[in-house]
């Protein structure tokens, strides 16, 4: 299918800057996989505390762009565009492993593929990778749910 730009992608889940982790969908087929960049850059926010003398990007968001991943994915299978009446919730992780770390400069390949998705629940397997060596992987689980909305003057 057609590549995503960061507009695209703005347009399957409703996470925004500083916490938006992938800016690029190189391939996607829906029900099976879905390949997404990261351009890891100085200017990350959380460099400044995270290692500032080393700096290393944590490996919770490398997880995190995997699983942002998984819900463009999912929202491209189901065809559901962010209309603001649900969200892909992260809800599991098992097999986690990082292999390598990943720093300033960087591009972080993220590749996905479904295990199953069903009821509005996908099972996937993801992988992220700096050139061709690994630097982290994992099984992830998402489900979609519908959002709600925050109290008046909450």
């Amino acid at each position: 299918m057609e590549p995503l730009g960061i507009d695209d992608i703005k347009q399957y889940i409703a996470h925004r800057y500083p916490f938006l982790l992938i800016d690029r969908v190189t391939e996607w087929e829906a029900g099976k996989r879905i390949v997404a960049l990261k351009n890891v850059s100085a200017n990350e926010p959380f460099f400044a505390g995270h290692f500032p003398n080393q700096a290393v990007m944590p490996g919770v968001l490398i997880i995190e762009a995997m699983a942002q991943a998984s819900a463009v994915l999912a929202a491209l299978t189901l065809g559901k565009k962010d209309d603001g009446s649900s969200l892909f919730y992260f809800v599991g992780i098992d097999n986690a492993r990082f292999k390598r770390v990943v720093r300033p400069g960087d591009q972080l390949t993220v590749e996905v593929n479904v295990l199953r998705i069903a009821r509005g629940i996908g099972k996937f397997t993801a992988t992220a990778k700096v050139g061709d060596q690994l630097a982290a992987e994992a099984e992830l689980l998402s489900a979609m749910r519908s959002a709600t909305k925050p109290e008046a003057g909450a």
